[in-house]
């Protein structure tokens, strides 16, 4: 039997509580072994519930021995650091999205990971849901023609003042936590061949990082994608693909609950449908991919290019947006 991928914890954010660790406890070929916070108590509190070691530090993490790889789920600004320190450790990474702020830091991560034999992936869960997938055999099927334009929403209401997506000084900002997930999803369906036409990022009052933003990529061949997000909005998570007989329409497109059953809408002139699916696990699929990975020690050629190519496109809307 294949023994598990052992993984350590760096940080007890809300994302790992909910999501992760739940899910990296149910895997068969996950262990964790280890939690570790700035303190001790807070990782004494975590780990006491998977009933796994607590780790007061996260330099001490990197050095347990029995760590195979890590999963970072801390503030954006601080990807960087300890995804580097933990590949330098030897350590496989699995870190949240996004990697970087920055494209060439990205390159120079996902570079010396590759070169260590050791995989560095982005946790970006959607991707791994199949109902995308089944969205796409329905377009390349020709359900709606030829594509014309791809628009997807992603909000989510106003969040506690104190969050660490208003606080600029630790990476926040609608644009890097919410309005990846469009963006990320506009790549997916319209591949690589995408330039940013015009962006626009806003501030509600008093906010130090953008709370908003709505971006126009176009393709070479004419094909749009209008994309719009925001921190302080009612809740929206869905897109839309328009071609020249129909269009195809996703609910729950980003964060749907493992027991969603997703239902795609296909319109053309001659009616509507419905396609319901099977209920996915995305979250579960993302770890299966990173311990494929881990295995194989290297990651997917085409997951890593996505990586390179979203932090390339979450650049250019940054620098190009303007925001008071």
């Amino acid at each position: 039997m294949t023994p598990p991928v052992r993984i350590g914890v760096m940080g007890c954010a809300d994302i790992a509580r909910r999501r992760m660790l739940p899910a990296m406890s149910a895997a068969d070929d996950i262990e964790v072994v280890a939690v570790a916070s700035r303190t001790g108590p807070t990782a004494r509190e975590v780990a006491g519930v998977y009933g796994c070691r607590s780790v007061a530090g996260y330099d001490a993490l990197l050095a347990l021995a029995e760590v195979d790889a890590v999963y970072i789920p801390l503030p954006l600004a601080l990807h960087a650091r300890w995804a580097e320190r933990a590949l330098r450790a030897g350590r496989h990474v699995l870190v949240e999205k996004p990697l970087t702020a920055d494209p060439r830091e990205t390159r120079r991560l996902l570079d010396l990971a590759s070169s260590r034999g050791l995989v560095l992936m982005e946790n970006v869960m959607f991707v791994h849901h199949r109902q995308h997938d089944a969205v796409r055999r329905l377009v390349r099927r020709g359900a709606i023609g030829e594509l014309r334009s791809f628009h997807a929403e992603f909000a989510v209401p106003r969040l506690p003042d104190q969050d660490i997506r208003y606080q600029p000084e630790l990476g926040g900002g609608a644009l890097w936590d919410i309005g990846l997930y469009p963006l990320r999803a506009a790549t997916h369906f319209l591949g690589d061949d995408l330039e940013v036409v015009g962006a626009a990022l806003g501030a509600s009052p008093g906010r130090r990082v953008d709370t908003s933003g709505a971006v126009l990529l176009r393709r070479r061949d004419g094909v749009t994608a209008q994309l719009s997000f925001g921190l302080e909005h009612a809740y929206a998570s869905r897109y839309q693909l328009c071609g020249s007989t129909g269009r195809i329409q996703v609910d729950r497109a980003f964060t749907p609950p493992s027991d969603h059953v997703p239902v795609i809408r296909v319109d053309r002139g001659t009616g509507s449908r419905e396609v319901p699916l099977v209920p996915d696990d995305q979250v579960r699929n993302s770890l299966s991919a990173f311990t494929a990975a881990v295995r194989t020690g290297k990651a997917d050629d085409a997951v890593v290019h996505s990586c390179i190519r979203q932090a390339g496109l979450l650049a250019l809307v940054s620098e190009g947006g303007s925001w008071k």
